[in-house]
Order: structure tokens, then C-alpha cells, then sequence
């Protein structure tokens, strides 16, 4: 997570290119999306690119989906997630979609 915020604070303009792409998927309809296909949306019809030499690091997408779900709660649920241990709160063993295993 570390490598993430230094990442996204060298690079908002990424950030800001998710956010955009973001609201275009979710007001076309879609119940659920990809930061992935978030990512390669960005790489096909922009210039954003990040420091590092590569238009967007396909290590921080899932980090750019967890951001969002925070910051614009009407996205929560709108990408699926694993979860890892920036996620927990407790130490409740969950599946795959946050849920608690009983």
C-alpha cells in the first residue's frame, strides 16, 4: 500500500482518469466492473501515463478499485475485490467478497 500512495501521489492524473472512466461504466448501466478494464480504457483512448515508463502499472489496479470505494461510496460493491490485509479490520476469516466465513 505503501508503493501505492506514492505512486498515486506522483501520478494524479491517473487517479483522475479512473475516476472519469469510473462514471462513464457506472452511468451506462453497469452493476459491476473491472479496474482492469478501467485501466485499459485509459491506456486506449488517452495520453495518461504514469512516471514510471508504462502508461498505467498494472499493480496498483486493484489499490485504484479499493480508493474508490472509499472516497465515492456509491461505487462500494461496484468492483469485486479480493480482500488482503489492507482490508482487515479483525481477524474474522472472510471470502472472497468481504463476507464473514462461519
Amino acid at each position: 500500500m505503501l508503493d501505492f500512495n506514492k505512486y498515486d501521489n506522483e501520478n494524479p492524473q491517473i487517479w483522475d482518469a479512473f475516476v472519469v472512466t469510473a462514471f462513464k461504466a457506472k452511468s451506462k448501466g453497469f452493476k459491476y466492473f473491472s479496474a482492469y478494464m478501467i485501466c485499459n480504457i485509459i491506456r486506449w483512448e488517452t495520453s495518461v501515463g504514469g512516471n514510471d515508463g508504462f502508461k498505467i502499472s498494472n499493480n496498483y489496479q486493484p489499490d485504484y478499485a479499493r480508493k474508490m470505494m472509499r472516497n465515492y461510496p456509491e461505487f462500494d460493491g461496484f468492483f469485486r475485490i479480493r480482500e488482503c490485509s489492507v482490508d482487515r479490520t479483525d481477524d474474522t476469516p472472510k471470502d472472497l467478497f468481504g463476507k464473514p466465513i462461519h
